[in-house]
């Protein structure tokens, strides 16, 4: 049993330790750690604490005053699980039935879209860093100085918050019309709100800016989650540029009417100003003058260049020939620069050029060598379920031969959680092929896995409850959930082969076996329960993940335990063999009998 609990505990932590992408860079030490710690407390089990017994546990000492209580209580407990277990046994097939019942809803879980794993997934939890950046788009023609404007407006939006205490701004960061920017807000100590609270009320007062998009989100939670805002959904299509603009204006709207955004954008706008300057070539020509002409008198008046350098009291400036910026404002005034002749003489610039104005994207992107479109935004649900909203749409508009793909934050929350199921089949296998060796059966560790999905069903019902999301602390509070929870199963299972061995048939075998088991298995219930419970207790900034961690492995422990104790006997009726026709390899061990 002993080798059974450790090689199972073993073979869930060493596939964490070994995963790649973030999952393994944040917690491979922690998975070597325990499983580590796990192996040499097999050692001091069968070395230091029998030599301890021993020394210290004297034979018939009373006990005292608070051990026999609970010894009474315990006896009571293990004598009313025994009436129920009866009454369970008696018609085991009903409880096969509801655990067989549980694995489909957990594959349902995980296999339908809207209501499963994706709906509720994310990268990590939001925490709360004392900071709200924003990411502000003026109109494609904005200037520097209308940038600005909006930013002020920003910083006093801002300022007015009773949690405010400093903020920073940066304009023209990709281009004169974008702004990035933020508040930083007082210790979480010192406020009453989070900063999920602040987001939402900053956001409603930023969409009140007139002529300007401004998006208040969270920093990244966990490095690595690329540049921009959390949710990335991303479609490419060798489809032209125009086609895709249409279908991505599309499934924003209609997102946007499902309510679980706060702002949603995308990249492809065709909604920019362009002027072409054309030159009349036999004009110029009449003139005497080039292209090339032509192009450097322009380019020098427009194009901000240095042409050489200057000193004054020993400091070196650059000399920038370039018309006032008042006189540069609108291609309008193109047409009333002079340009000089090959004659000596100078003409205006609108004898010779003629401006044609078109609406052109603002940027062309390209994702994977394809035509692409990124729509991006902030989300009210959790990003799992933002990014299956989006799909599920995409579903319904997107032609063939038009596909969909994430970034930034979006694409590591998919990776991930495609890496974490990966883990998780590993572990059971692992930890099947263990079992198989020691019990030297394929049959009996099928019975002990029954366990398992008993605590990640009690686990996952509280995720898609709302209590928590399936996101990268998640996952592996599940995984080690696997580890424990399946020590249930072996001390019920190898038990009860030990009985058969003894001469007692299946039912009197897991029978007694449920019964005299039920305390170690409480006790290492109540331990692990109660060692995670300050986990779940945990508040304050930076307690979100491990929030999430610890309640994964308190309610799935705990509801797991209730439903193993049930379902795993049935299971060995069910699929147990016979082992009364081996000879007997233990001596044989009494069935437990309630006190009188």
């Amino acid at each position: 049993e002993l080798f059974s609990a450790v090689a199972g505990l073993d073979a869930v932590y060493v596939p964490i330790g070994f995963q790649g992408g973030l999952t393994g860079a944040l917690f491979s030490e922690f998975a070597f750690t325990l499983a580590g710690a796990v192996a040499v407390s097999a050692v001091i089990a069968l070395t230091l604490s029998p030599m301890m017994c021993a020394r210290f546990l004297k034979q018939g000492a009373a006990q005292g005053r608070l051990a026999q209580r609970i010894d009474r209580n315990l006896e009571r407990i293990t004598e009313f699980y025994r009436r129920i277990l009866v009454i369970g046994l008696n018609s085991w097939q009903t409880v096969v039935a509801f655990g067989l019942i549980i694995i489909v809803l957990i594959f349902l879980m995980f296999a339908v879209p809207r209501a499963g794993a994706l709906a509720t997934s994310e990268l990590a939890p939001e925490e709360d860093q004392s900071a709200i950046p924003y990411l502000l788009t003026a109109a494609p023609n904005a200037s520097l100085d209308q940038t600005s404007l909006y930013s002020r407006q920003i910083y006093q939006i801002g300022a007015a918050l009773p949690e405010y205490e400093s903020s920073f701004q940066l304009n023209g960061v990709q281009g004169v019309n974008v702004g990035f920017g933020g508040i930083i807000l007082k210790p979480w100590g010192d406020r009453n709100r989070g900063a999920h609270a602040i987001q939402e009320e900053l956001q409603a007062k930023y969409d009140g800016i007139a002529g300007a998009r401004v998006a208040a989100f969270p920093f990244p939670p966990l490095p690595g989650g690329g540049n921009g805002l959390p949710l990335q959904f991303v479609i490419t299509s060798t489809e032209p540029i125009a086609s895709l603009a249409a279908l991505v204006q599309d499934i924003q709207q209609k997102a946007q009417a499902g309510g679980n955004f706060y702002f949603l954008d995308n990249d492809l706008k065709i909604d920019k100003a362009q002027t072409t300057v054309l030159v009349d070539r036999d004009k110029a020509a009449t003139l005497g003058l080039s292209m090339k002409d032509v192009g450097s008198a322009l380019s020098s008046m427009l194009g901000g260049g240095y042409v050489n350098y200057f000193s004054i009291d020993g400091r070196s400036y650059r000399v920038i020939p370039q018309v006032q910026r008042v006189d540069r404002l609108n291609p309008e005034q193109l047409n009333n620069y002079y340009i000089n002749t090959g004659g000596g003489g100078v003409v205006p610039a609108s004898t010779l050029v003629k401006l044609v104005t078109q609406t052109v994207p603002e940027s062309i992107n390209h994702f994977q060598q394809l035509n692409s479109a990124t729509i991006t935004g902030v989300s009210a649900v959790p990003l799992g379920q933002a990014l299956a909203d989006l799909k599920s749409i995409s579903a319904k508009v997107l032609p063939s031969g038009v596909n969909i793909d994430y970034g930034g934050q979006s694409r590591q929350s998919v990776q991930e959680s495609s890496a974490f199921l990966v883990t998780l089949a590993f572990a059971l296998i692992i930890i099947y092929l263990a079992l198989a060796a020691q019990f030297e059966s394929f049959v009996d560790p099928l019975v002990v896995l029954m366990s398992v999905p008993m605590a990640v069903f009690g686990a996952l019902v509280f995720i898609f409850e709302g209590a928590a999301t399936l996101n990268i602390y998640s996952e592996v509070g599940l995984v080690t959930l696997v580890g424990l929870i399946a020590k249930h199963g072996i001390l019920i299972v190898q038990f009860a082969n030990e009985q058969q061995l003894a001469g007692h048939d299946k039912r009197q075998a897991i029978e007694a076996a449920a019964t005299i088991r039920l305390r170690p298995i409480l006790m290492t219930t109540a331990s692990m329960a109660l060692g995670v419970l300050p986990l779940v207790l945990a508040r304050g900034a930076g307690a979100a993940g491990r929030n999430q961690m610890g309640l994964v492995i308190f309610t799935g422990i705990s509801i797991g335990t209730l439903f193993t104790l049930f379902v795993v006997p049935a299971m060995y009726l069910f699929l147990g063999r016979d082992h009364r026709k081996q000879p007997a390899l233990v001596a044989p061990l009494s069935v437990y009998s309630a006190p009188q």
